[in-house]
C-alpha cells in the first residue's frame, strides 16, 4: 500500500464562483486540450492524474476527484522492471546529481557511459563488441539503420539501401524506423513520400509456449522460410540488412512466433551478404524469459537495439551494439565514423541509473522473477478463456496477453480495469499485461482477476 508519504495530498477546488483558474483546475483539466498524448486527439478521453507511485503501485486521480491505488501491469510501457522508488536505482541518480548531471559527448567522456557499455558488452550476444548510446529506442534503431546503410557502401555495395522486415514489426516512430514497421497497420500511409519504401516478409507463424519452448507447426515454418530464401535472393543486390523483432512482435500484436524463423533469417542474410539487426527494445533484459530473445534462437545478430528496461524506467536511453566486423568496416571507410551524435548521446544521469539497473538483475535474480510471472499470469489470465469475446489467452515470460475477437473498447476497458485495481493500456483486439519484475503473487492474481473482470464487464 502506498503510504501517506508516498503520494501527494489532492489539490482541492475552492469553493468559488469566480470563473476557474490555474489554481482551481484540477490537473486533469489543466492537461486537456494542452498536453497531447501518445495516439490521442487532444480533446479525447480524461487521462488519470498520478499523485503518487511506489514499488509496484500508481496512485492515481480521475477527472471527477475519485483516488484510486492500482496495480501498474504495464510497467510504464514495459520500462520500470525494477518498480518505483527502487531504492539502489534512487541512490545511483543522487550519487551522479552530485557530480554532474550532463556533459556533452563529442570529445568527451565518464565513468557512467563507459561501466555501461563495457556491461552491455559482457552481457550481449556474443561478438557485439561496440556500443552506441541513443536517447530512445526509436533512435537506436534510427542509428542501427544508417549503420547497416554505410556499412554496405563501405563494403563496396553503394546499391544496397533497403531493409527486409516483418509484418506485424513495430520498431518506432520516428521515419526510419516507421519505414520497417507494418506496412498495413503502421504509419506508411499518413506520410506519402517521407517514409521509405521497405520489403516485407509474412507475420512469422505463431507459437506457443509447451514445456519451456516455443511450438509451431514445422509445415507453416518451412513455407515461410521458402519466401525469405526466395526474397532475398531476389533482392539481394538492393538489401542492407534484415530487420526483426526476435520471437516476440510486442507492438506489432503481442505475436509469439517461431524461433526457427530467426534462425532462418541469420543463416540467409550471412549467405547474401546482408547484416542481422535485432529490435530488443521491448525483448530484451529479461522479458520474454530469457536475456535477450535471441537466445530462443541461439543466434547472434551483427546489430541490437536494447531500451526501455535499461534504465529501469528512470530515464530515456537506448543502446545500440554492433560487432566487431561491422566496426572494422566502418573504420576502414573514408568516413571513419557513424554518422549520428545526439545532444545527449550517454547522458551520465542515465548510463549511471542503467548500470545500477543491471546489476540490479544480478543481485536480484531476474530469471527466478519473470518464471514467475509466467507461472503465475498462465493461472490468473486462465479464466479469461471462458468468456465468449475472448479468442485467445498466451503468456510467454512476463508477457501476459487476452486476444479479443474484436477491438477493444479502450476507455471504457481502461476505466473497469481501474475500478478493479489495475492500471492497463489495451489496443487494437489486445489487452495485455506486462507488470515490473518485483511484482508479487498477490499482484499478479490482482492483474489477472482485474483484467479479466473489466473483459468480461465490458466485452461480456
Amino acid at each position: 500500500m502506498l503510504s501517506r508519504s508516498d503520494v501527494e495530498p489532492a489539490s482541492r477546488h475552492r469553493a468559488s464562483g469566480a470563473a476557474p483558474t490555474v489554481e482551481n483546475r484540477s490537473l486533469v483539466e489543466r492537461d486537456r486540450g494542452l498536453l497531447w498524448h501518445p495516439y490521442a486527439p487532444l480533446d479525447g478521453p480524461a487521462p488519470y492524474a498520478v499523485t503518487g507511485a511506489a514499488g509496484t503501485r500508481l496512485a492515481l486521480q480521475a477527472a471527477d476527484g475519485k483516488n484510486f491505488e492500482v496495480v501498474d501491469a504495464m510497467s510504464s510501457w514495459w520500462s520500470a522492471v525494477h518498480g518505483y522508488r527502487n531504492p539502489a536505482l534512487d541512490a545511483a541518480l543522487l550519487e551522479q546529481v552530485g557530480s554532474f548531471s550532463h556533459v556533452m559527448f563529442g570529445g568527451l567522456t565518464h565513468a557512467p557511459a563507459v561501466e555501461l557499455a563495457e556491461r552491455l558488452v559482457e552481457l550481449a550476444p556474443e561478438g557485439l563488441e561496440h556500443v552506441f548510446l541513443a536517447d530512445s529506442g526509436s533512435v537506436s534503431v534510427e542509428v542501427a539503420l544508417k549503420l547497416a546503410v554505410q556499412y554496405q557502401r563501405a563494403a563496396g555495395f553503394p546499391g544496397r539501401s533497403r531493409f527486409l522486415a516483418l509484418a506485424g514489426g513495430y520498431h518506432g516512430d520516428t521515419f526510419a524506423a516507421m519505414s520497417v514497421c507494418d506496412p498495413v497497420d503502421g504509419m506508411h500511409a499518413e506520410f506519402p513520400g517521407l517514409v521509405a519504401r521497405q520489403l516485407f516478409l509474412p507475420r512469422p507463424p505463431a507459437a506457443r509456449l509447451v514445456g519451456g519452448e516455443l511450438v509451431s507447426d514445422p509445415r507453416e515454418v518451412q513455407a515461410w522460410i521458402d519466401v525469405l530464401e526466395e526474397t532475398v535472393r531476389s533482392h539481394r543486390d538492393e538489401l542492407a540488412a534484415v530487420v526483426l523483432e526476435p520471437v516476440l512482435q510486442g507492438a506489432g500484436g503481442m505475436h509469439s512466433y517461431a524461433p526457427e524463423c530467426v534462425q532462418a533469417a541469420r543463416r540467409v542474410a550471412s549467405e547474401h551478404g546482408l547484416l542481422l539487426i535485432l529490435d530488443e527494445i521491448a525483448t530484451g533484459l529479461g522479458r520474454t524469459g530469457k536475456l535477450f530473445a535471441a537466445e530462443w534462437a541461439a543466434v547472434a545478430p551483427d546489430i541490437m537495439c536494447v531500451g526501455k528496461a535499461l534504465t529501469g524506467g528512470y530515464l530515456t536511453l537506448a543502446a545500440m551494439l554492433c560487432s566487431r566486423e561491422v566496426a572494422s568496416v566502418i573504420t576502414a571507410s573514408p568516413l571513419r565514423a557513424l554518422l549520428h551524435g545526439p545532444t545527449f548521446m550517454a547522458n551520465p544521469l542515465a548510463c549511471a541509473v542503467a548500470v545500477a539497473s543491471l546489476k540490479l538483475l544480478d543481485e536480484v535474480p531476474w530469471r527466478g522473477q519473470v518464471a514467475s510471472l509466467e507461472t503465475g499470469l498462465a493461472a490468473a489470465l486462465a479464466p479469461a478463456t471462458g468468456l465468449a469475446q475472448v479468442r485467445d489467452v498466451r503468456v510467454l515470460g512476463g508477457v501476459g496477453v487476452i486476444q479479443l475477437h474484436s477491438a477493444v473498447n479502450v476507455p471504457a476497458l481502461t476505466r473497469a480495469a481501474v475500478e478493479h485495481g489495475v492500471w492497463v493500456r489495451p489496443f487494437r483486439d489486445l489487452v495485455y499485461t506486462m507488470p515490473p519484475y518485483v511484482s508479487t503473487a498477490a499482484d499478479v492474481a490482482v492483474i489477472g482477476a482485474g483484467l479479466c473482470a473489466a473483459v468480461e464487464q465490458v466485452h461480456g
